[in-house]
């Protein structure tokens, strides 16, 4: 799965991250995790003391099980964007996904390569067969709710704090 995203600070390649792009996947997430803190469940000192290894066993169990993609957007060689997707690990809930970590650098915003990351998971989901995607949101987090609705996602609850 590979696509691409005309914006007018160049072409985006959107694709699914291989084990050559671990390195830079970790330093995109601390990014993140470090701009956007209230955006995500994890945070910098776990994510960096998991280090290089930690995305480069997620992207080989996943390539090797189909349990899941993380999904990357590439302005040439940089990595400015990304998402991932966890398919359900039980029997009854193999037929489920779950999408992650959606993340755009902030000088990239407003170009829609959120949602070309989203469209990317949810492109992986069908590929591999599962029939319900699903995806939590900081209610706050208007900007990530319209991507996320453009997508084609909708509101069917909200968890109080």
């Amino acid at each position: 799965m590979t696509t691409s995203l005309s914006t007018p600070k160049g072409e985006i390649i959107i694709r699914i991250a291989t084990p050559e792009d671990a390195a830079s996947l970790l330093q995109l997430r601390l990014e993140a995790l470090s701009t956007d803190p209230e955006a995500f469940a994890a945070d910098v000192e776990k994510t960096a003391a998991d280090g290089v290894d930690a995305w480069l066993k997620l992207i080989t169990e996943n390539a090797k099980t189909q349990s899941g993609a993380v999904i990357i957007a590439c302005a040439g060689a940089d990595l400015i964007g990304m998402s991932g997707i966890d398919r359900g690990h039980w029997p009854k809930t193999r037929h489920s996904g779950t999408v992650w970590g959606v993340y755009v650098n902030p000088d990239w915003r407003g170009f829609h390569i959120g949602e070309a990351v989203v469209n990317g998971c949810v492109a992986w989901a069908m590929e591999n067969g599962l029939t319900m995607v699903s995806l939590g949101v900081n209610t706050l987090n208007t900007d990530a709710i319209r991507c996320y609705t453009r997508c084609g996602f909708y509101l069917i609850g909200t968890r109080p704090r």
